[in-house]
């Protein structure tokens, strides 16, 4: 089974957003490719918020690019199989942070925006990944910063898809 193929199992399972859910659908049967940077009418990304439930922190990384405080993620490579691996996997290497598991459930959310660029169109398939109490985090070269984020301070330093996303992990717990 290919990325692609699998990507559109996971979005038909998927039961939240239904009008977006159906959009990504749309877009990958319509783009073979849709996976994929190259994709120049928009790609599927795979992200995960980094939680410890412990101290009821997430991680945050300030994205070197962007210049915003945004939950681990990127693009899907050509050795992923699967979406919630891509996000483990993004999750990990942004974070430094090698024993993180993805909560139970499949996707918590979907998030669809623009980005400058090259690419200018994201679909992200948003996941939230467990870290162990008191994991050590460590800077990849992705970000400007990484920093722990009580839930409560998200909205201060974040934009409204990283507050949802926090706010939907949160209710998966």
């Amino acid at each position: 089974m290919t990325l692609h193929d699998e990507a559109v199992l996971v979005l038909k399972a998927y039961e939240g957003q239904p009008e977006l859910r159906q959009a990504y659908l749309d877009h990958l049967s319509a783009h073979p490719d849709g996976m994929w940077k190259s994709c120049g009418s928009g790609h599927v990304t795979a992200s995960a918020l980094v939680m410890d439930v412990s101290t009821g922190r997430v991680l945050l990384t300030l994205h070197k690019k962007l210049r915003m405080w945004l939950q681990m993620g990127g693009h899907c490579e050509p050795e992923d199989r699967a979406l919630d691996r891509a996000a483990l996997r993004e999750a990990t290497e942004e974070s430094g942070v090698d024993t993180l598991t993805l909560l139970p459930g499949g996707p918590v959310r979907l998030d669809r925006h623009n980005i400058p660029g090259p690419c200018t169109r994201h679909l992200d398939v948003q996941y939230a990944a467990l870290a162990p109490p008191g994991a050590a985090e460590r800077m990849s070269d992705e970000s400007l910063d990484l920093r722990w984020f009580p839930y409560d301070e998200v909205a201060a330093v974040a934009d409204r898809s990283v507050v949802l996303l926090v706010e939907a992990a949160r209710a998966r717990l």
